[in-house]
């Protein structure tokens, strides 16, 4: 029996409490970088004692996804909006969105983070030394993780 490890069809469904309360779902995802990324976290850390008793200890961080969407999207431009609405500038207030994404992989199973914040994303439209437009990458933090 194979194991069939294909992305083709991976969704994510994302609640934004303020600016995307009925939520989106994302499908346009980028071709030329990672569509999905959930880098490593550091859940304890370590340290040698001076008489050389291991010491560790847990530590709390955030859960990062990373989303990277095909340039000028419908799902590109409503990431856009999300980011610009919770940007924070002179005389601007950001909506302080607690952001909600579930994953839903092609085989069915689900990854739901929640209790999050978008932190990073592009402002405009980069392009690469190819001549094409790069595709945006929207970074996001959560405390809560659950799923398959």
């Amino acid at each position: 029996m194979t194991n069939d490890i294909s992305g083709f069809g991976l969704r994510a469904r994302l609640i934004a409490s303020r600016t995307f309360p009925a939520g989106i779902t994302l499908t346009q995802l980028a071709d030329d970088t990672d569509p999905l990324d959930l880098p490593e976290i550091v859940v304890a850390e370590t340290a040698m004692g001076v008489n050389g008793d291991l010491l560790s200890w847990s530590k709390a961080n955030p859960v990062v996804v990373v989303l990277a969407v095909i340039p000028n999207s419908e799902d590109d431009r409503n990431l856009g909006i999300l980011l610009e609405a919770n940007r924070v500038a002179k005389g601007k207030q950001g909506a302080r969105d607690a952001i909600t994404v579930t994953v839903v992989y092609p085989d069915g199973r689900t990854k739901t983070v929640s209790g999050g914040t978008i932190t990073t994303g592009r402002p405009g439209q980069s392009v690469t030394s190819a001549g094409r437009m790069k595709s945006k990458p929207y970074t996001f933090a959560f405390e809560g993780l659950s799923g398959q």
